[in-house]
């Protein structure tokens, strides 16, 4: 999808699984705070439900999904699993086994496939895998209970794998210990990967627009919806010199959201607590996202020119409205969150692009005070630095 690659408002179709009232109770919930959106396949509906909230969004998409005309490795798996018949299959994702069944087919595989995973015991992740089950015509004997993929392994290892063959669906990149632990179990494992990730043609300057906006305070929140894409996005920056800068960013003042705890995986490895949904669905996250930000991303200052609130990057007093550009709201945020107390010179410097020096701040805090809805907001305490005038 390469039609948001900035940012930018989109159409109003909502994203499956959010409430039907919820749009309507929502309103412009998100009005104010910048969204990055690292996702290829449904990005549209992810982007669409978040810029009709008021979220201004940031598409950069790390990794698509590779077209299966071109995916040789899943013939030959594919082959290999109607060779072998096995006597267990699990299921991880509805997508997933709808690709396997339409690439089957579309090789001249879908009959012997079939016929196969017709005597197969079919073991599912959850109700989207079932539902994509049944509608290819086969039945599951049974359903993990929270939808991750460990518990799935161990309703197949109670059921007894011991001698058996287990066909595993993976879902966009290899899961180590749940192949391991079904080996240990003594069944022979074969795995199918109906979509893997290659990074999209043009990609390299939306990602870097992504990896700068996140470490300079540019992104409120970054959404995930696969574990590749954190790992993308951790290259790109180490690529860039900026590892150290994003890590500090994600484990401070940018918020991860995740889709589940499978994406959620290499943040937690990384240091980094994200959102994660009840319900692991892309409407689940995007209603975590408006009540996180709800909670704790809006700053209400009583100051010396009258109430203030900081919501995303939109200043208002006294009902005048502004919208701050990401510098000017580092240094802003910094000067409501210190309440009033004076913040150094050098201090405030460090916020700044590195290389910048006194005469920069000075310019930055000027060009502030122009952008507020009053500049009196910020105060000068000559030789030591700035307050808010609280």
């Amino acid at each position: 999808m390469s039609g948001h690659t900035g940012y930018a408002p989109a159409r109003a179709d909502d994203v499956p699984g959010v409430a039907a009232g919820e749009s309507a109770g929502a309103g412009r919930a998100l009005e104010g705070f910048r969204i990055g959106v690292t996702s290829d396949r449904r990005a549209a509906d992810l982007i669409d439900a978040l810029a009709r909230r008021g979220a201004s969004v940031l598409h950069a998409p790390l990794l698509r999904i590779a077209p299966v005309a071109e995916d040789t490795e899943l013939v030959a798996e594919t082959r290999a699993v109607i060779e072998a018949v096995p006597d267990y299959l699990l299921v991880t994702t509805a997508y997933g086994m709808r690709r396997w069944v339409d690439a089957a087919d579309a090789n001249g595989l879908g009959e012997d496939l079939a016929d196969v995973l017709g005597s197969a015991r079919i073991h599912v992740r959850g109700p989207k895998a079932r539902g994509a089950v049944r509608a290819a015509g086969f039945t599951d004997e049974a359903i993990s209970s929270d939808e991750l993929t460990a518990t799935l392994v161990d309703g197949a290892i109670a059921a007894g794998v011991r001698g058996a063959t287990v066909a595993v669906q993976m879902h966009g990149h290899a899961d180590h210990d749940a192949t391991r632990r079904l080996r240990d179990a003594g069944a022979s494992v074969l795995t199918v990967s109906p979509y893997r990730w290659e990074t999209p043609p043009g990609s390299r300057e939306v990602t870097d627009r992504l990896v700068d906006a996140a470490c300079t305070g540019g992104l409120d929140v970054l959404t995930f919806t696969s574990a590749p894409s954190v790992d993308a996005l951790f290259s790109a920056a180490q690529e860039r010199g900026r590892f150290p800068e994003l890590l500090e960013a994600l484990q401070t003042t940018l918020t991860a959201a995740t889709v589940g705890p499978v994406t959620a995986q290499p943040l937690l490895e990384a240091g980094v607590e994200p959102l994660v949904p009840e319900r692991y669905r892309m409407g689940a996250m995007i209603r975590q996202i408006v009540e996180h930000l709800s909670d704790q991303a809006v700053d209400a200052v009583d100051t010396s020119c009258g109430q203030l609130f900081v919501r995303g990057s939109v200043v208002e007093l006294k009902g005048h409205r502004t919208e701050l550009s990401a510098a000017q709201l580092v240094l802003f945020r910094a000067l409501v969150r210190a309440g009033g107390a004076v913040l150094a010179r050098d201090r405030l410097a460090s916020l700044l692009p590195e290389g910048q020096g006194g005469h920069a701040l000075d310019m930055a805090i000027s060009r502030l005070r122009q952008a507020l809805p009053d500049g009196r907001l910020v105060g000068t305490v000559v030789k030591r630095g700035y307050r808010l005038n609280v």
